[in-house]
C-alpha cells in the first residue's frame, strides 16, 4: 500500500491552516481523480472517491479493484465544502459512500453533474431530482465565489443522451483571479484544444492511466498525450491523475513527466493528501 503523504487529523490540520486565504490556490490530493481546493478562500471538491466501495463491489471478481494507495480521509471528516462534482457517473467519480456523508457533513453543499445524468445521479445518491446543479458541455454556472463552465469529455467517446447532452464532462473554474481545470475521464478529441485554450487556464488536472483493451474499461489520456494536451494550451501547471488507485487500470508516470519535460511544461505530481500551492 503506497502511504498517503498527509492523512487524517495531518491532513485536516493542513486544510485548516490555509483558511482565509483567498489569495493562493491550495490543492490536495484525494486519489484517483479526487482533488479539494481551497479557491477564492473557500473549498471544492473534484470528482472525490473516499471509500473502498469499489473495492468491495468487485472482491472475488475477475476485475478486483485492489486499492494502491492508502485512503487519505474519510469523507465525513471533510467539512466547510461549498461545491462538489461529478463529471460522469463511473462510481470513482460519483460515489454514493463519498458524497452521501458529505452531504450530511455539509448541509450547503451544491453537486455540479452532467444534466444528461440527473435521474442516475438522483437514484444512486437518493436525493431529489432537482437538488443537483446540472450543466450540459458549453454552460456555466454561478456557485458562491466561483464561475464553473462544463467542456466536453471523450470516455472512450464524445457519449450524448437522447436529447444531445453530453454524459461525460470535464470542468473549467474560475475564481479569485485563478482558473483551474478538471477534464474528469478523457481521450483526445477533435475540437478539444480550440474549446479549453481560451479559459487560459492556471492548473490542469488530467488523467495518465490510459487505454488497455485488456482491462475491460473505458480509457483515458496516455501520459504524453495529457503533457502534450497540457502544454497547447498553456497551462501553467500540470498534475496527473488518475493512477496508483486500482492495481489493474494504472500506470507509471514516467511517459508523463519525460513529455512534460521535452515540451517545457510545468508539471507537479502529487500524492494522496499531498497539497499544492500556487501563489501569484
Amino acid at each position: 500500500m503506497i502511504p498517503a503523504v498527509q492523512k487524517d487529523q495531518a491532513l485536516l490540520d493542513d486544510i485548516a491552516a490555509t483558511a482565509g486565504d483567498a489569495q493562493a490556490l491550495h490543492a490536495w490530493a484525494l486519489g484517483q481523480s479526487g482533488f479539494l481546493l481551497r479557491l477564492a478562500g473557500e473549498l471544492l471538491l473534484f470528482d472525490p472517491y473516499l471509500s473502498d466501495s469499489l473495492t468491495r463491489k468487485y472482491a472475488g471478481t475477475d476485475k478486483e479493484h485492489i486499492r494502491m494507495t492508502e485512503l487519505p480521509a474519510a469523507p465525513e471528516y471533510l467539512t466547510g465544502v461549498r461545491m462538489a462534482t461529478s463529471s460522469h457517473n463511473h462510481t470513482d467519480h460519483l460515489d454514493a459512500e463519498t458524497l452521501l456523508p458529505l452531504m450530511k457533513s455539509n448541509p450547503g453543499m451544491t453537486l455540479v453533474i452532467p444534466e444528461a445524468n440527473r435521474t442516475f445521479v438522483a437514484e444512486r445518491l437518493g436525493c431529489d431530482p432537482a437538488w443537483p446543479a446540472g450543466l450540459d458541455a458549453g454552460e456555466s454556472a454561478a456557485v458562491g465565489p466561483w464561475t464553473i463552465h462544463a467542456a466536453p469529455a471523450a470516455h472512450d467517446e464524445l457519449e450524448r443522451d437522447e436529447q444531445g447532452r453530453c454524459r461525460f464532462l470535464g470542468y473549467i473554474v474560475e475564481g479569485g483571479g485563478w482558473t483551474v481545470f478538471h477534464s474528469g475521464d478523457t481521450r483526445p478529441y477533435p475540437g478539444q484544444e480550440e474549446a479549453l485554450r481560451p479559459f487560459n487556464i492556471d492548473l490542469a488536472f488530467l488523467p495518465i492511466n490510459g487505454a488497455r483493451p485488456e482491462r475491460r474499461v473505458a480509457g483515458n489520456l496516455w501520459g504524453d498525450e495529457a503533457a502534450r494536451l497540457a502544454a497547447s494550451l498553456g497551462v501553467g501547471t500540470a498534475v496527473p491523475c488518475h493512477y496508483d488507485m486500482f492495481t489493474f487500470n494504472t500506470e507509471p508516470t514516467d511517459l508523463f513527466e519525460a513529455a512534460c519535460r521535452d515540451l517545457g511544461q510545468s508539471f507537479r505530481l502529487l500524492g494522496a493528501g499531498e497539497r499544492l500551492t500556487l501563489q501569484r
